[in-house]
């Protein structure tokens, strides 16, 4: 009799979790994404990072951020369905984003065996006014042309709609040198060998020469320094830009 190897890993995985669910048992950390609590966050990162990762669905600082500002900010769960377009999908916000637009959901990566579709997001494969929200966060600083893709996601929204485009900022002005081809290069100059650029605050401008009407907030706009400690947010050096379509 074939082994049903997904099957397999299914139960796998569920043992995982019930295990990770003992070992971290507790009330001391609170993810806002999966809504369980632990002992505490592990660290995580290349440089290690404490209080970083709910150990339940994998949620990040950014990730456990995103989910407040959208609870706060948005019009995301109001039971509306919403034609919801999700880049380079997070394990840890595909169930909640599924539950918030309902049928409208459409996740999209370049590998297409992590999506729903295959998408190059310099060109998007659907007419003008497609989407009411697009979620895409730490994708743009791997793109050589993130104008470009920032004018794709601007052309596919709706009038109104409004997408959330994370990246990481760490400098004080943006840097970005398309010369610097080997991963060595980009390593030393952008941090990590995949990224070809550094993102400052002007980061916003970008959005804004699209066409976007931008907003940002970081984690102390969003929640009292006892509920981000809580959260594992205190210090929190992440920033949501909010763009909305507004014509």
């Amino acid at each position: 009799m074939p082994v049903n190897i997904k099957g397999v890993k299914r139960v796998l995985v569920r043992f995982k979790y019930r295990v990770i669910g003992i070992i971290y048992l507790g009330h001391r950390r609170f993810c806002p994404v999966c809504c369980r609590w632990s002992r505490k966050f592990p660290e995580f990162g290349v440089i290690r990072r404490p209080d970083a990762m709910c150990p339940h669905c994998r949620a990040l600082e950014r990730h456990r951020l995103l989910w407040l500002f959208l609870g706060k900010h948005t019009d995301l769960f109001d039971g509306r369905q919403k034609k919801l377009l999700h880049i380079a999908p997070e394990f840890c916000l595909e169930p909640g984003l599924k539950k918030a637009a309902g049928k409208g959901y459409l996740s999209a990566d370049l590998d297409e065996s992590r999506a729903m579709v295959r998408m190059d997001i310099t060109s998007i494969d659907f007419p003008d006014v497609s989407f009411d929200v697009i979620f895409c966060s730490h994708v743009l600083e791997h793109i050589e042309d993130d104008r470009k893709a920032i004018g794709e996601i601007y052309r596919v929204l709706k009038k109104n709609g409004w997408a959330i485009l994370m990246v990481p900022v760490t400098a004080d002005k943006t840097i970005e040198n398309l010369s610097f081809a080997t991963p060595e290069e980009r390593l030393q100059v952008f941090g990590q060998q995949d990224h070809v650029r550094r993102y400052g605050p002007d980061y916003a401008d970008r959005l804004r020469e699209a066409g976007f009407e931008v907003r940002t907030a970081c984690a102390g706009d969003l929640a009292s320094a006892a509920e981000l400690e809580k959260m594992g947010l205190a210090g929190c050096p992440d920033t949501i830009f909010h763009s909305v379509k507004t014509s």
